[in-house]
Formats: C-alpha cells, sequence, structure tokens
C-alpha cells in the first residue's frame, strides 16, 4: 500500500505550472517535524523537507491560499519521476502527490 499522511507547514511557493495537455500542477515544499528523547532523555526536534505536487481542484486551492509558513495536513502517495538532465544524467525525483488536502 503506497499512503502518506503529513502534518506540516509550507517552506516554499507553490510553483503552478500550465503542461501542454491544459492541465495545471502546483508544486512546493514542505517541512514537517517530529520529536523524540534521546538516550540521555532529553528532548529532541527533527525536521524532514518534503516535495509536495497537486493537481485539479488542489492547485486552485494552493493558488488562493498557498504561502509560506500556512499549516498543512496531507494525505497523498510517494510518486517518482525520472529524467535526464541536459548533460545525459538520470535523475529520480520522488514526492507526495496530493489526495486529500486540509489547511490547518
Amino acid at each position: 500500500m503506497n499512503h502518506v499522511n503529513l502534518i506540516g507547514k509550507i517552506t516554499s511557493e507553490p510553483k503552478v505550472v500550465l503542461l501542454q495537455n491544459g492541465q495545471k500542477i502546483a508544486q512546493f515544499s514542505m517541512s514537517t517535524q517530529e520529536s523524540y528523547l534521546d538516550q540521555e532523555g532529553n528532548l529532541k526536534n527533527r525536521k524532514q523537507w518534503h516535495q509536495i505536487s497537486a493537481w485539479g481542484n488542489w492547485v486552485h486551492v494552493l493558488e488562493q491560499l498557498g504561502t509560506i509558513g500556512l499549516s498543512l495536513a496531507i494525505e497523498g502517495k510517494l510518486v517518482s519521476r525520472f529524467y535526464k538532465t541536459k548533460t545525459g544524467d538520470r535523475k529520480v525525483v520522488t514526492e507526495v502527490e496530493v489526495n486529500d488536502l486540509v489547511v490547518l
């Protein structure tokens, strides 16, 4: 099963791209934070950054509301894209594709 749930904050302005087929995609990054106790019992925080992509009606929502610092809950799935750079190197991008989004 490919399922991702994230709660965090937008860390880059959503970039909306109009594709050749007429569809729009919004891409942005968000950070999540988790807390844990280290071996000495001290509370530690760890941040993770995630690349996010959204399609359909979510693009409109992000165009209207998506600003750096906005808190979101995202439900989606991991997707990977492969591409070649101008120098011919093969690269992979893995991101979370939004199925559902809630502004917190």
